[in-house]
């Protein structure tokens, strides 16, 4: 599940910052040079569950990405720079902003439990 839930994550994270690009009027994310960050950012976040998955490293990238998914709704919802009624695709962009907030806190929630259920190796 938390496989599957980051994944999710990215790829609303991804629909979420081609958004903020192509809707720079609103002074989020112009679209440019610092969208090849946002490219790195989400590669980081697609290693964690792929490449990673069942390791510690991969449930901390995982937990981070659940955490950059919840943030986003936090970040343009209480900032009060939102306006629905200004933007023809609003219902789509509030869609995934909430999409957004529950993918990402059951996603911190099932990392949680991973990184709390793995055993401690004591090598000496």
């Amino acid at each position: 599940m938390l496989t599957i839930s980051s994944l999710l994550s990215t790829l609303l994270l991804s629909f979420h910052l081609t958004q903020d690009a192509l809707l720079e009027k609103r002074g989020t994310w112009p679209a440019g040079p610092g969208n090849l960050v946002a490219i790195v950012i989400l590669l980081v976040l697609l290693c964690g569950p792929t490449l990673l998955a069942g390791r510690r490293s991969g449930y901390i990238i995982m937990l981070l990405g659940g955490l950059f998914a919840v943030g986003m709704p936090v970040i343009h919802l209480t900032g009060g720079r939102f306006n629905p009624a200004r933007h023809s695709d609003a219902f789509f962009f509030m869609w995934i902003l909430i999409a957004l907030g529950v993918i990402g806190l059951f996603s911190i929630i099932l990392a949680i439990q991973s990184i709390r259920g793995m055993k401690v190796s004591t090598t000496g």
